[in-house]
């Protein structure tokens, strides 16, 4: 037996105000509607043109600091505390929403080099350069300073990283070796070594956990397994490679911000060749950081900007700047997905948006979804010549244009070359590809 029924949604014909529009029902017959390109054509141009008109991304700056700031730590359970370390051995916690500091803690004799969070213990465990680990709570229970170090561990040599594992109470850290600790001990259970004399830039798996990275002094990385009693593989690049971000989504992705400006994207089962290389960068790049959704990363370089790349392009998506912000040492991507911090060498941490034109505050349904159908107009003509040209117009810094055509005739010099020897040779040699070429050579 089939039985027909009349449907009334009262949202598709009621007002949410007395001030609104009627709403008037719309048949989506496309034979009926013949000028419908043309008109979504010029609602994305008008969509794309106010994209940039709203693109306000700095936020304000954290300002407290009496020397370069070289690390950030975000706090997993309160979305607005934010942890920094400085040159000076300074550690503070600051509350963004207020922009206010809310401790300072003189952590380290020398440099505060890196910060991880236990989630099991609810602790904060820093490394400086005078060879000590320290443990510090970061809430307040039953009296507890947290301005002292609730465990301290003085190691043999000079630390540059600190990792811990998602579950487990085990945590990496890198300097001379990768070593491996957990919370109860002074020494460390294990101890991986492989031919360099410094490691930089350690960080865990968030999916494969048992799995860790390390950059290394050599050029090199190196992938460890803590089940293992030897690192197990590692890929050398042309030039250092200064920090290392795992892709929270894809259990198998990492990223390398490189020395050569560039980042390199790797697939951990096959580091013979990179998936991606993304450029845009006119100086080293410093640091990376993926955000939650592990789509998009952030970066941070010595030519004093900040850009945005998506995980699966090759050019970055947006560039931030501002006339006294200097060389960047370290980037962080907040947990809501909303915000991107920085800190530079000139003592100052800033906060901006992750997308510039984004509403911050109460965005109403009617205005939330008019926001989604200007992004989907905007993807719809992406590819149309003017649309494009607005959507990738940027200003940026005299320094950085004059760097970027610097590299482009440097490049166009470097393909004539490698063209006209391929042609005019005998016996021409093969075509290598940028990927390629990066990489020295594999080890397992």
């Amino acid at each position: 037996m089939k039985v027909k029924v009349l449907v009334r949604n009262p949202d598709d014909y009621l007002r949410e105000t007395k001030k609104d529009i009627h709403k008037v029902p719309r048949n989506y017959d496309p034979a009926l509607h013949p000028l419908e390109t043309p008109r979504e054509y010029t609602r994305a141009l008008n969509a794309v043109k106010l994209e940039r008109v709203f693109a306000l991304p700095f936020i304000g700056s954290l300002d407290g600091h009496r020397d370069g700031v070289t690390c950030l730590g975000k706090h997993p359970d309160h979305l607005s505390w934010l942890y920094s370390g400085a040159c000076d051995g300074e550690l503070k916690l600051w509350d963004v929403a207020k922009r206010k500091i809310m401790h300072t803690v003189q952590a380290h004799d020398g440099f505060v080099r890196a910060m991880t969070f236990s989630q099991e213990t609810a602790s904060l465990y820093t490394v400086g350069d005078d060879k000590l680990i320290k443990q510090w709570k970061t809430e307040q229970e039953d009296g507890s300073d947290l301005k002292a170090p609730v465990n301290t561990v003085l190691t043999s040599g000079m630390l540059t990283g600190i990792s811990h594992h998602r579950s487990k109470p085990v945590m990496a850290t890198c300097g001379e070796a990768c070593s491996l600790w957990e919370h109860s001990r002074a020494q460390p259970i294990k101890t991986f070594q492989w031919g360099v004399d410094s490691l930089r830039g350690i960080r865990f798996n968030q999916v494969e956990e048992n799995i860790l990275a390390a950059c290394g002094s050599d050029r090199s990385i190196i992938l460890y397994d803590m089940r293992e009693s030897t690192p197990v593989r590692k890929v050398v690049l042309k030039m250092r490679s200064n920090s290392l971000c795992w892709n929270p989504m894809e259990a198998f992705i990492f990223t390398v911000a490189n020395e050569d400006f560039n980042l390199y994207t790797f697939d951990m089962r096959r580091l013979r060749l990179p998936i991606n290389v993304h450029k845009d960068h006119t100086s080293a790049v410093i640091d990376v950081d993926y955000s939650p959704t592990g789509k998009e990363f952030v970066t941070g370089s010595y030519d004093k900007t900040i850009r945005i790349y998506n995980a699966r392009q090759s050019y970055s998506r947006d560039i931030y700047h501002t006339k006294r912000m200097q060389r960047l040492t370290c980037t962080a991507w907040s947990l809501d997905d909303r915000f991107v911090y920085c800190g530079s060498d000139e003592m100052n941490i800033r906060i901006w948006k992750a997308r510039a034109s984004e509403k911050l505050g109460v965005v109403k349904p009617r205005e939330k979804m008019a926001v989604q159908v200007n992004a989907k107009l905007i993807e719809k003509f992406a590819h149309h010549p003017a649309i494009k040209r607005i959507k990738r117009h940027r200003h940026v810094p005299k320094h950085v244009y004059n760097a970027t055509s610097e590299m482009q005739q440097s490049q166009n010099a470097a393909r004539r070359k490698e063209f006209n020897v391929r042609t005019h040779s005998k016996r021409p040699l093969p075509v290598v590809s940028e990927k390629e070429k990066v990489i020295v050579s594999e080890h397992q």
